[in-house]
């Protein structure tokens, strides 16, 4: 297994020694004397183990750890720490760091600490792909829940898709999971060890779209003062993920055809083509095709990303999910929010049963979060959901068309005679009623059967 090794300490003898001893020992190593010039770097070709030191002239290393656990969890981080910072050094193992070592150290601790960095990489990767094994090869467990038909619906599809190198272009309303269907198809592609790029189109001007994905040379316009790598670039190799691609500029789209067409970019200010190998996956909560016959999107656009379609469900159209979907999130927040919530009382899951959802999965991720934020014991009761949630059941509850009890009474004695074959000693049985009262409602409701 490939590893990328950064080493980052503003002592350039420590940077010379520790790269030196690293690429003898078959490892791909860059040194940086700034965190600044290192985080560029790191952005755009992320690196799998970083040794750190705790003070750099322009960022504390404390930081810089922070911000790497948050963004890059598995990437592992050897502190450098100089005498009588022994106790920060313990603080960053407790905050993610991997290690740490004092200076001055010797050469062969740095091998040692590598090559356990290396394993612990190693293993992580074996597991997940034994868990993947597990999962029938796929790991749609890990992002998705769901066992309605419309569900399975696109698990296959996601599977299909991924191992041909096509363009895929996902359609579905805000919060149906349309990223975590792109990331599955990344997961499941030859593209999987490559980088998975997400970028998304909406709000933005041409200049910066065109900034972002296509980068630009030193001294482009008033303010490049280094080469930018822009997203489409970074990417080589692997995936990039197109979200609201329906708000693109006009102008834009031009470009992105272009890229699509050549495989290959330009910089902003360059001259020099740039070979470009990625998988685009677009998505819209729009209807594209309909946006082609309006004329606000390119329809020669269209057909370069609408290789496959698959339209995600939204979550009113799979309800039987609803129930597996809360369980879940309260198993994901209770314990960051330092609670102990065992479920929902029957009023507000027959609340959240019912509501429909506007904004889907994500809403009901943010209902359940609020819920628990809000809970003091461990049980969700209704008071925990939002207000309009609430009135709207109530709205429910007095508006038109609800049945009497004497209604749902008759209804329900009819389905379990229907279900019985209209065994009236078995009904009696379960419906916990003695005989003769059964046969009085019978009367009482005209559901005897004329002999």
């Amino acid at each position: 297994m490939s590893i990328r090794i950064a080493i980052v300490d503003d002592e350039v003898t420590v940077c010379r020694r520790l790269k030196t001893v690293l690429e003898g020992d078959g490892y791909t190593a860059e040194a940086f004397q700034s965190g600044e010039t290192f985080w560029r770097r790191m952005e755009n070709f992320p690196f799998q183990v970083v040794f750190l030191d705790l003070t750099l002239p322009d960022a504390g290393g404390m930081e810089i750890l922070t911000r790497l656990k948050g963004r890059f969890a598995e990437t592992e981080v050897i502190i450098i720490t100089g005498q009588g910072t022994i106790d920060s050094a313990i603080e960053a193992i407790k905050k993610g760091a991997y290690h740490y070592i004092t200076k001055p150290f010797k050469l062969e601790e740095i091998r040692v600490l590598a090559a356990g960095a290396r394993e612990k990489i190693s293993l992580i990767a074996e597991n997940r792909r034994l868990r993947e094994a597990a999962m029938g090869g796929d790991a749609l467990l890990k992002d998705f829940i769901g066992t309605s038909a419309a569900m399975q619906e696109i698990f296959n599809m996601i599977k299909k898709v991924a191992v041909v190198d096509c363009n895929v272009l996902l359609q579905g309303e805000s919060g149906t999971g349309k990223e975590l269907v792109a990331k599955s198809i990344h997961r499941l592609s030859p593209r999987k060890e490559l980088p998975f790029i997400s970028f998304n189109c909406g709000g933005f001007t041409e200049e910066l779209i065109s900034n972002e994905l296509f980068g630009h040379e030193k001294g482009a316009f008033t303010g490049a003062t280094l080469t930018k790598i822009g997203l489409l670039e970074s990417a080589a190799g692997g995936t990039v993920f197109l979200d609201e691609i329906g708000e693109m500029p006009a102008s834009m789209q031009v470009k992105l055809l272009r890229v699509l067409q050549e495989k290959r970019i330009l910089r902003v200010g360059g001259t020099r083509p740039i070979d470009l190998d990625i998988r685009i996956i677009a998505a819209s909560n729009k209807d594209i095709k309909k946006a082609c016959l309006e004329g606000t999107f390119r329809e020669d656009l269209f057909y370069r990303l609408n290789v496959v379609t698959l339209s995600i469900p939204r979550l009113s159209q799979r309800k039987e999910d609803i129930h597996l979907l809360i369980n879940a999130f309260v198993e994901k927040y209770s314990r960051p929010f330092g609670k102990k919530i065992t479920g929902l009382s029957p009023q507000a899951l027959e609340i959240l049963l019912r509501y429909d959802y506007p904004g889907n999965v994500r809403e009901l991720e943010n209902i359940i979060q609020r819920a628990i934020a809000l809970t003091e014991g461990e049980v969700i009761g209704e008071e925990g959901l939002p207000d309009d949630l609430r009135k709207l059941e109530i709205n429910t509850i007095d508006g038109e068309g609800l049945q009497s009890l004497e209604e749902v009474e008759r209804q329900h004695i009819a389905k379990v005679l229907q279900k019985t074959g209209d065994n009236k000693n078995l009904a009696s049985k379960i419906l916990n009623l003695p005989r003769t009262t059964l046969w009085r409602k019978l009367k009482q409701y005209n559901l005897l059967k004329d002999k």
